[in-house]
């Protein structure tokens, strides 16, 4: 560990170095969404070919992960954030001066790349950071910069981008990880444990284990119920429940405040029992998804479920994400946790498709929210399996233990 238990603070300041690389991070993300116009326009390409820059980053995380993980497996945790936040400014920087759509493209599949081995690398040092009982609320505390990112960042850098043209914005992001890389080597810590830095094989070993793919599932299944809704949620607040376009952008933040709310109450309360809180968040974000159904054709009601969905779906991050480090060995936790932030985008991936399929195909788009229940619904079943194999496993434990004192 970083340090001995007892002389940990709290909340150290390297913890918030995290939290700001996490914001610049979600900022690139998400600002894009907002900007769609504008690049369409300036690069003379159609609107739906400018969305696919959303889906080209959203994929080169998911590849991204693993890969980025296994190159930077013989380095020191430190130094492999650092490297991965020159990554991001570099893809930025490339974005803010890409003279065509195809060189913007790359850059955004560069800039991703670093996305999923930043915050799976990030988590592990964060819990490193702090006393074993605020491991959670580290992670929630380092995904705050991705929450905050959604609330605040991405409406400025929408605003920036309309204000002075969409380059202004990757310039401004770029800005962002210049400090974010400073601030990060820092204050960040070196890992003293790292004195020989684990090997990638060594940590794929780590992670061949049935509880972790179980954690994975869970993951993919409970974030796909999220974006089966989110994805369409302007064409559902405008089309079904009858809200003009001016007011999509306000609802939108009371999403993000759900997601800044969800994501601290869920560390907290995984700091404190995580098993309950893990089953109690997948349960809660079902139940919001289908009760969503009712509230469809009523304006108040879907702008309290807009922001109830924000506090359910990141009220599952840090217990599904301090999961998996449990159930991976030592040497793999590394790996195990960026491959969780690959299955959340997977998820994320996996909603949008579905969500499409149930509006194209048919039941149509009043169906979306329950087709999105059933599937978070899906990932509780995988957590109840796995709690189930815990059970099981202490029960053996204790029979052997018996019969080896007899």
């Amino acid at each position: 560990m970083f340090a001995s238990s007892l002389s940990k603070p709290r909340t150290p300041l390297a913890l918030y170095a995290l939290t700001a690389g996490a914001f610049g991070i979600g900022t690139t993300e998400f600002v894009i969404m907002g900007l769609l116009l504008q690049v369409a326009a300036d690069l003379h390409v159609s609107i739906a070919a400018a969305g696919l820059l959303i889906t080209g980053y959203a994929l080169g995380v998911f590849v991204g992960a693993p890969l980025l993980t296994a190159a930077t497996s013989r380095l020191h945790r430190k130094t492999a954030l650092v490297a991965l936040m020159l990554i991001f400014t570099v893809g930025n920087l490339a974005s803010a001066l890409a003279p065509n759509y195809t060189v913007l493209m790359i850059a955004r599949v560069i800039t991703s790349l670093a996305h999923g081995t930043f915050f799976g690398v990030g988590a592990v040092v964060a819990t490193g950071l702090v006393a074993e009982d605020r491991k959670a609320s580290a992670i929630s505390i380092m995904f705050t910069g991705l929450t905050v990112a959604t609330l605040l960042g991405v409406p400025a850098g929408a605003w920036l981008g309309h204000a002075y043209g969409w380059r202004a914005t990757f310039w401004a992001v770029t800005a962002i990880g210049v400090v974010a890389t400073a601030i990060i080597a820092l204050l960040v810590p070196s890992d003293r444990s790292d004195t020989a830095p684990v090997l990638f094989l060594e940590e794929l070993r780590g992670i061949a284990k049935l509880q972790v793919l179980l954690g994975l599932l869970m993951t993919v299944l409970g974030f796909a119920g999220v974006f089966t809704v989110f994805t369409y949620i302007q064409a559902i607040l405008t089309g079904v429940t009858g809200f003009a376009d001016s007011s999509v952008s306000p609802i939108l933040l009371v999403f993000g405040g759900g997601l800044v709310v969800g994501n601290l109450l869920g560390g907290r309360l995984a700091d404190r029992k995580l098993t309950p809180t893990l089953l109690g968040s997948l349960i809660a974000l079902a139940i919001v998804l289908g009760a969503m159904t009712f509230a469809l054709h009523s304006k108040p009601a879907m702008i309290v479920f807009t922001g109830l969905l924000g506090i359910a779906a990141f009220a599952t991050v840090a217990p599904l994400q301090l999961r998996v480090l449990q159930k991976a060995a030592a040497s793999g936790q590394s790996l195990a946790s960026s491959f969780n932030i690959a299955a959340f985008n997977l998820g994320n991936a996996i909603g949008a498709w579905l969500g499409g399929v149930v509006i194209t195909h048919g039941p149509g788009m009043t169906a979306v929210t329950w087709v999105a229940a059933l599937v978070t619904i899906s990932g509780l079943m995988v957590a109840l399996v796995s709690v189930r194999l815990d059970s099981v496993r202490r029960v053996e434990s204790r029979t052997s233990a018996v019969c080896a004192s007899a």
